[in-house]
């Protein structure tokens, strides 16, 4: 009789523009949404993947979306060092089909969201504003983060400013506020006239 096995992992490096973080891809789905763990806490209560990787003294933070998993590291520590043990550790991890969150993970972040106010109430003119606002940023923006390992969501507008939150290898990167300003900023300022300027805040 024959036996079904599961195709095997496999699982790549990708650079992302932020050196200290590197994205691992792998032919699995692991998680349809976005999980960013900035701190150890975070990771032991809603993931026992983010947490065992937080064992690592190297890991200084975990996002893990869709079929990837980024990790920011720990300045002091080269990736030459760090990488082989990483992959080989996502990879076991993904083949034995361990845990990726917790249930409830999902509920209790959109709670979070919307307690930081990232449901404000805009009203007629600026509702239509914001509208349009989210979607050139999930139609033209996250796509890009996406491929660099990161995520970006829209928090805020008032009076012209656009405040967003950064995900991801974006959160702490040097060139994700040049990205912010010359790429984001621009694009938002010629498709919505009304945005005078686009501010990042670390998620």
């Amino acid at each position: 009789m024959e036996t079904k096995t599961a195709s095997p992992i496999m699982l790549y490096t990708e650079q992302t523009p932020n050196p200290d973080s590197l994205k691992f891809v792998t032919n699995r789905m692991l998680y349809k949404g976005t999980a960013d763990f900035r701190t150890q806490e975070l990771a032991q209560e809603w993931s026992p993947l983010a947490k065992a990787l937080f064992e690592f003294p190297f890991v200084s933070g975990v996002y893990i979306c869709n079929n990837f998993v980024t990790i920011s590291k720990e300045m002091n520590y080269l990736w030459e060092d760090i990488m082989p043990k990483a992959k080989e550790f996502i990879k076991s991890y993904v083949a034995e089909d361990k845990e990726i969150l917790s249930e409830g993970f999902e509920e209790a972040m959109a709670k979070i969201e919307s307690e930081r106010g990232v449901e404000y109430h805009y009203e007629g003119e600026e509702a239509e504003l914001v509208k349009k606002i989210k979607e050139l940023i999930d139609k033209y923006v996250k796509p890009a983060v996406e491929m660099d390992g990161g995520n970006i969501e829209f928090k805020s507008y008032d009076k012209g400013k656009v405040s967003v939150i950064l995900q991801g290898s974006c959160s702490g990167c040097p060139s994700s506020t040049v990205t912010l300003k010359s790429g984001i900023e621009q694009m938002l300022k010629r498709m919505v006239p009304q945005v005078t300027e686009v501010v990042a805040e670390m998620g």
